[in-house]
Order: C-alpha cells, then structure tokens, then sequence
C-alpha cells in the first residue's frame, strides 16, 4: 500500500516539474511571449452571416443583401480619456448621444462592462469608412458588419415579413444563436423560414496592439471558423401576378389569394392596403416608418387581410353547401325548390326572406348559376331539422363536422404566422345565444347561415383553398408559399404534400362546377366571363352594416386547373361588380400572359376604381 502511494507522488512530482518549466518558458525565458503579451490583446470577434436570398417561382429576385455596420464596445476597454469632439463627429451624433449609449444600466443582466454590446447600430458603408480610418484611436470600439434586406420590388410587403432586433426573450431562448442587437425575422417568410434564412454565425480572433490595430491572426487562424451563409429559398410566389393584382387593388381595402390546386402553392397572397416593404428594411428610419404605419387605424396596413380578417363568405358558400346537401341526401342534383322572389318561413307568410328575381332553379347548377336565396334558406331548413324539428343542434353539428373536412374553423397550416381561424358556429353558439327563449333556438333561427351569412365566417385564404378543392374535385394540400430551398439541408414540411381528402362522392361535384361555369356565362358572374378560358366562379355579396362587401372564388380552366382564387373587397357592394372583375383579370393575365383587348376597358376601370381615399398605394412616403 504504501509503494503505492509513492508512486502516486512521485507521478504528481514530476507532472508539477513540467508544469512549472513550460510555465516558466513561457513567462520569464521566451521574450517572444513576453513582448507580445505587452503590445497586444486578444480580441474574439463575431463573423456575421449572409443571411439567405427570396426569389419567386420563376428566380426573380425578392429579396436580397446589403451592408450596414454596428459599432460595439466594451466598456471595461475604453480610456479614460478619448477626443469624444471627433468620434461624434466622425459617428454622425451628438455628446448627448454618446452619453447615452455609452452608459447602461449595469445592475441589469443584459449588461457588462467587461462584455461587449452595442454603441450604434445601423451605422452606412459610406459613413463607417471614414470612421474605419481613425479606429485605432478609439480603443474599446469594435464594427460588426450586417446585412440588411433591400426589396428590388415594392410587392409582397406581408407575405416577405421584415426583420427587426432580437428582443430579451429571444435571446434567452436561443442563446447559442442570437445575442443583443442581432436581427431576427419578426413576419412573414422571414418569421417562419428564419431557421433556414439565417445562416451560422462564425468567429476570428485577432492580436491587436496597445492602439487597438491589428497584428495578426492568432495562431494562424487555427481557432477561428467562417460563417455560413443561409439558405436561399424558392417561394411558390409569383411576382408578375402578385403585381398585377395589387395594382387592380389600389384604392380598395380587401385581399386576394390565389393558389395552383394542383400542389397547393400560393401564386398570390395580397393585402390591401399594402405598403412599399422597404420602409421596415432596417434603416435609420424604419422605427418612424413603422409607427406611422402602425398608427393608421383606419386602413391598417399591417393587418394582412388575406389571413386574418374573418369574412362572412355570401353566396359562395353555397358551392360547399350544395356538395355537403347532396351527401346527406336533402339534395339530388335535379332537385326542384320552387322561388317567386320570397321566402315564407312560416305557414302565414308573416316572416318572409327576400331573393331576387330569376327562373326556378330546377336543378343545383341553376340554383347556384342565379345564386337563389330561397333554395338554400330551404335547404339549411330541412338539413338542420334532419334529426327532428326539436333537436337542430344535432343537425347543425352534422353539417359543421362536414365543414371542417373542407379545412374550415380552423387553420390550414399555411407556413404563415398570423393565420387565423376563421369560425364555424356549432350549435352550443346558439344554445348560448337563445338560452333565454322557450325550448330553445330552431332552424329557422339561423337560415341565414344557408348564404354564407350570420355567424358564419371565413378568411381569403379559406375561400381560395375552398375553390382549389372544387377545382380538384374533392381534395387539396396543405397552401403554402415555399417551393423548395437551395440548401439541400432543408425539406419542404410532409404537411405541404399530403393530400388531403373531403368526404363527398365524385358524382357531386360535377352539377356544382356546372353551374359555377354558368354563373360567369349566364348568371350573376358575367364580368368574369374570359372567352378563350372557361372559368367556374361563384359571387357573393356579403352582407355589411355599411356598403356591403363584394366577393368572388373562382377556378380554371374547368379541366387541369391551374389556378384557383378568391377576392374578397369590402364596401364595394354586389359580388359581380368589383371582385368578380379582378378576379378573372387575374386569372386571365396568369394563363394567357396578357389581356385581351376586348377587355382592356374593364382593367382600365377595375385600376381607375377607388373606394377609399388614400394618398397613395401602396403606401411609401
């Protein structure tokens, strides 16, 4: 045992000789340490990123780079005594300015004389060259070169998102990737994609000497790493008809959505207003920019109608209210529902819902080609009431489980942080709302949910997914608005290619997108009618305290379809007049490349349309 011990202090002696000679070596023999322990220090500085390209389905560029610096510093680092006269000058701020930025509030967390943060930020090329010249005479002070996004186009405002810095909570969060005053995607594709979009951070460290110059590599860079750029990305956007269709909605308050059923990839996705994205591009203007488009409550530009605004969907609900009927047996295709213009709900005819005039629709596809109110007052009637007159909930619910099959009540999973839900009211709504009548609420209560009205409500999105459905005759993928990225890394989400299917038989289909294509030929669309693309579309007009709003889904062609849209146009009255228009235009100008000059006057007439007074639009002063 004790030989043991021996050995053990006789390793640990020898251990600690070595220790202490190359310690020694290091310290007092090699005067090549000792010289540069005294002229330099090691500075450890962070290599920032090329954060990822946005391009469109056919690699027009979106989004791209360009170069703004921050200036950091580490207080612990600065002199005593510095010619703050010329840093400010050569900064382009004031004494009070430094002041400032240069004091922190050193009992919080987020702060350190000893770490570095930052001094200003946003600070031009053109401007940080000439500081560049004087930095050794500003020891403590420290560039970081950025990129800010540039917008080659004034389109996609809300779909791009913008970027803006990382608050306290993202850094808590993710603190192997982001510190203070990193940047970070705060909307849109920039938001959801930021994952790939990012790029990895690298890191160089440097010898400087007593003036804060560089001397060299420390050990030859064996220490440091490169950034790595981020992931281009392709986004199923395309820019000619996403541009095309924001200048039909100028001077409009509305949105528009237009998708390929195919794939589910959002060709267009636009809110209106809108404004010029280069205002949120990180400038030393942007945080005017952005509260003065925050401020804006009467148009609210940041409020991307396509995905948060909750519609009622009019007469266009009709189509999926037609295929659920059918299913469950109240309709046949040929079913006759008898209409003089009027709606009796009950025996004595004292409580009466208004239609409009036209022929009996004899069938579904006339019903929905002259968007007869009474046949679906009747319809919902008899649906709701399918499980006996006294119990409609149960009828309600039947016809809501149907809804959701067609992506309703809920979020499509769209890559796209602000989608809402849109609403579906199940019959615990009315149980709430009439729970003060006797026995409770009846069909005839809500037949206005027969037209797409009452408490029923839908976003853009929905109703453009609505007609990709009809367009593939009974299913759809999931929208989304990335196509593929550059990065082999990074893969589209499963979600975007699983098909997803409704519970309607084939055969059902077929009246409906019959009586669609009617409606742009014969009915209540004939704006919309495009003589070499048949389109099958659907108005609606929804119901308003105002002007009411004017609404219109369509696809085409009938067979392959390629696109499938919705526009959606508050205030601007019946669904045939305004959003019906630009909605053919739209497609016409997507399949066909241009418009034909039959039908010239009616885009000069939807672009010279305006409905609300705005000083310009998209907004850019």
């Amino acid at each position: 045992m004790e030989d043991k011990a021996k050995v053990i202090l006789i390793f640990v002696a020898i251990c600690s000789f070595f220790l202490v000679a190359k310690s020694a070596q290091l310290q007092i023999f090699d005067s090549k340490y000792q010289e540069q322990a005294r002229r330099t220090t090691l500075d450890k500085s962070i290599k920032y990123p090329s954060r990822g390209l946005i391009f469109d389905r056919n690699n027009k560029l979106l989004v791209s780079n360009s170069t703004i610096y921050d200036i950091e510093v580490i207080y612990n680092n600065v002199p005593d005594v510095i010619d703050t006269s010329e840093l400010c000058t050569l900064l382009g701020i004031d004494k009070s300015a430094f002041i400032k930025n240069i004091n922190k509030n050193w009992s919080s967390p987020q702060y350190h004389k000893a770490i570095p943060f930052t001094f200003l930020s946003k600070v031009r090329p053109e401007q940080f060259s000439v500081f560049q010249e004087h930095l050794h005479k500003y020891p403590g002070f420290y560039p970081i070169e950025r990129n800010i996004r540039n917008y080659p186009h004034s389109n996609m405002a809300h779909a791009l998102g913008f970027l803006g810095e990382v608050t306290k909570k993202d850094v808590q969060e993710k603190s192997d990737d982001y510190r203070n005053g990193d940047y970070i995607g705060k909307s849109g594709l920039e938001r959801t994609y930021e994952y790939a979009l990012k790029g990895e951070k690298g890191v160089g460290y440097v010898l400087k000497d007593n003036l804060g110059r560089n001397v060299e590599s420390f050990e030859n860079g064996r220490l440091d790493s490169s950034a790595v750029s981020g992931s281009d990305i392709i986004s199923t956007l395309d820019l000619d008809l996403q541009a095309y269709g924001e200048e039909l909605m100028q001077g409009k308050m509305g949105s528009v959505v237009a998708i390929e059923p195919s794939t589910g990839e959002v060709l267009a996705m636009m809110s209106s207003p809108t404004y010029n994205p280069n205002l949120l591009n990180l400038d030393r203007n942007r945080g005017v920019s952005y509260d003065s488009l925050n401020l804006d409550t009467l148009y609210r530009p940041l409020f991307d109608r396509s995905v948060m605004a909750k519609y009622p969907p009019g007469s266009i609900f009709k189509t999926i209210f037609s295929l659920v009927a059918m299913e469950k047996g109240i309709l046949t295709p040929n079913r006759t529902i008898y209409c003089d213009g009027v709606y009796e709900v009950d025996s004595k005819g004292l409580y009466k819902q208004k239609c409009h005039q036209h022929p009996t629709p004899y069938n579904v596809s006339i019903a929905l080609q002259h968007s007869c109110n009474t046949y679906y007052y009747q319809t919902l009637r008899e649906f709701i009431d399918s499980y006996g007159y006294s119990t409609p909930g149960k009828g309600l619910d039947t016809l809501i489980s149907y809804l959701e099959d067609f992506g309703l009540g809920d979020k499509l999973g769209i890559d796209y942080h602000t989608e809402g839900k849109g609403f579906l009211p199940r019959s615990e709504v009315y149980d709430r709302m009439y729970s003060s009548v006797y026995n409770g609420w009846r069909s005839t209560y809500v037949l206005s949910l027969g037209i797409g009205q009452g408490e029923l409500e839908l976003t853009t999105l929905q109703m453009a997914n609505l007609a990709a459905i009809l367009a593939n005759r009974g299913y759809y993928y999931p929208p989304h608005l990335v196509k593929t990225f550059v990065k082999d890394e990074f893969t589209l989400k499963p979600w975007y290619t699983t098909k997803k299917k409704v519970r309607i038989s084939q055969e059902y289909y077929e009246p409906v997108i019959d009586g669609m294509a009617k409606v742009t030929t014969l009915g209540t669309g004939k704006l919309a009618y495009i003589t070499d693309i048949e389109l099958c579309g659907k108005t609606g007009t929804s119901e308003n305290a105002g002007v009411d709003h004017s609404v219109f889904f369509a696809f085409a062609p009938r067979e392959n379809p390629k696109i499938a849209i919705a526009v959606y146009v508050e205030n601007a009255g019946f669904g045939g007049a305004i959003a019906a228009p630009i909605a053919s235009l739209m497609i016409e100008k997507y399949i066909n490349g241009t418009i034909n000059e039959r039908r010239q006057y009616l885009e000069d007439r939807m672009k010279t349309t305006k409905l609300i007074a705005t000083s310009s639009d998209p907004i850019d002063q």
